[in-house]
């Protein structure tokens, strides 16, 4: 097997992400999170933060609101990504809330799709009250 990292036997490796404007999905993922993309087509594909999924946005595919498979991202800091977020044209819709040692939120993409995003251990550590 290969030493690639999107190659792991029962990982997830690869994502459709509905997107009614593609580029514009691809353009906030890669301010807020870092992501890789490449937009040289009408459904831009990426690589999450940590290279092991990949992907692409596409118009096609219905987009998932509130229901369905909800994704979570690990982040540094939850409070700063929140901003980022909506500074990059998404929307909160659940401010985090503790989850043992976690601090958990939900958010909007511009495509519509709920997303969460999720810290470990104490919110304060990472800068905020």
């Amino acid at each position: 097997m290969s030493e690639h990292p999107v190659f792991r036997v029962g990982g997830i490796s690869y994502l459709r992400i509905p997107a009614p404007d593609p580029q514009a999905s691809a353009a906030f993922y890669e301010a807020v999170f870092g992501w890789k993309t490449r937009r040289d087509r009408d459904d831009p594909g990426f690589e999450d933060g940590s290279g092991h999924v990949i992907g692409h946005f596409r118009a096609d595919h219905a987009v998932a609101g509130e229901g369905g498979v909800r994704p979570y991202l690990f982040v540094e800091n939850v409070d700063e990504t929140l901003e980022k977020i909506a500074d990059a044209g998404g929307e909160v819709v659940t401010d985090p809330y503790p989850e043992g040692d976690l601090w958990v939120a939900l958010f909007r993409d511009p495509g519509g799709n709920v997303v969460g995003v999720w810290q470990q251990g104490p919110r304060e550590a990472a800068g905020s009250a």
